[in-house]
């Protein structure tokens, strides 16, 4: 049976992935590098991020964002970025037939992007206040501070946009020897999703051509310490309490991984999950309440996250736990398995459904895993966990000293969170 991608490797190790689809118009040029904060030093934390937001101030032809968006803007196309923690992104969605002006586009900034101190010395000031308004928003903020408590002073548990003096002290020569040791064609992807009509490997190969070659940095492995739970309680006179609370998990490479996909829809992924039907639809204490497993390449988490009345965090907290400890002690019954594989297997089937985001979804795989697996793959791994693996999996995680808790609210004491962290 053919696959509904391709893979072509260049000579000199730049990846080719493209997605042909059927009944779209539309087309979506990825440039996938392997690279993001966990690839910093604490000196210049953020300058992954940071330089996303160079990429779009202008390149050597065409100088100011003006004249570099407007290629794309004046073809109806849309086109973005973005950072995490171990790739950045740059992506153009345009009608199939200006198929050029998107691979020119991104090729033109990945290659050539101008970088000068004065776009620098301006952009520093947006990236701080993008900071600031992601310390300003709890919903936001409780997600980094969740991540901070876990894997602490490496970088891991450091913020991807960095620190307000990170950003200040970062300077022009910073973000060249960023490029040269991070940037090359030995962890950058092409993907092309949508209204292809012919091959690409030469237009491809043409419009990267100059491209750095040399072997790219290797980022630290993720140092992972507990020995009993830990609490973080950041004061903040709010009208509401936001929390994260969750283990430590698997990383990508671990086959648990579905289990626990499967295991945190249970607990919190729509509105029929466990948490959901209790937190919220019983006892009303909160508007949103969700949990999800994260994976990355050496570390993951299981996390639930709500924003819950300041007077009753301790039942929401109590309530979660419950339901972290029943999965231990009793299996899952066949019906809400069922269920929990259908809602799980049918969100996927719908979220992949543009160019875009089947570029991300290929072109992630192959960074990240070097490997793909189509989406009849990934399902046949969600329909392969048992209600024993759920069970096995729960009595792994959800232990005390794995336990972890990272609350925004109006509270300056951590004893009394302390007492409630005992499954």
């Amino acid at each position: 049976m053919s696959k509904p991608y391709q893979k072509f490797t260049f000579k000199n190790g730049l990846r080719l992935v493209t997605v042909p689809m059927k009944n779209t118009k539309a087309v979506t040029v990825l440039v996938l590098v392997g690279t993001g904060s966990k690839y910093e030093t604490k000196e210049i934390n953020g300058i992954s991020h940071f330089l996303e937001h160079m990429f779009f101030k202008g390149t050597k032809k065409r100088p100011t964002p003006l004249k570099l968006n407007e290629i794309v803007e004046k073809v109806g196309g849309m086109h973005n970025a973005f950072t995490s923690k171990e790739m950045t992104g740059y992506w153009v969605k345009v009608d199939g037939k200006h198929l050029d002006v998107a691979l020119d586009w991104v090729s033109d900034v990945y290659l050539h992007s101008a970088i000068n101190q004065k776009a620098i010395n301006k952009e520093r000031g947006v990236i701080i206040e993008e900071i600031n308004m992601n310390m300003d928003q709890p919903m936001t903020y409780i997600w980094k501070l969740w991540e901070e408590l876990l894997y602490g002073n490496q970088p891991a548990g450091w913020f991807v946009a960095g620190t307000k003096d990170s950003i200040i002290n970062l300077k022009r020569d910073n973000f060249i020897n960023y490029l040269k040791s991070c940037y090359s064609v030995q962890n950058t992807i092409v993907v092309v999703a949508g209204n292809i009509k012919k091959d690409l490997k030469n237009k491809v190969a043409d419009y990267f051509k100059g491209a750095n070659t040399i072997k790219p940095k290797i980022k630290d492995k993720v140092v992972e310490i507990q020995g009993k739970p830990e609490l973080a309680v950041h004061y903040k006179k709010t009208d509401q309490t936001h929390f994260c609370l969750g283990v430590r998990g698997v990383d990508l490479f671990d086959k648990d991984k579905y289990v626990l996909d499967v295991l945190s829809a249970i607990l919190g992924k729509g509105h029929t999950s466990r948490l959901f039907l209790e937190i919220r639809e019983k006892y009303g204490l909160a508007y949103y309440i969700r949990t999800i497993s994260d994976n990355s390449t050496d570390s993951g988490y299981l996390v639930t996250g709500a924003g819950v009345d300041n007077r009753r965090v301790d039942k929401a907290i109590q309530i979660t736990l419950k339901n972290y400890k029943l999965l231990k002690d009793k299996k899952v019954g066949r019906e809400e398995l069922r269920k929990i594989k259908d809602l799980i297997i049918g969100r996927m089937a719908l979220n992949l459904e543009t160019s875009d985001d089947q570029a991300e979804f290929y072109g992630e795989q192959e960074l990240l895993e070097k490997e793909i697996l189509t989406l009849d793959e990934i399902f046949a791994k969600i329909e392969a966990v048992t209600a024993e693996d759920v069970q096995r999996v729960a009595r792994d995680i959800f232990k005390p000293e794995k336990l972890n808790l990272a609350l925004i609210g109006p509270f300056k004491e951590k004893a009394k969170f302390e007492k409630l962290l005992k499954l």
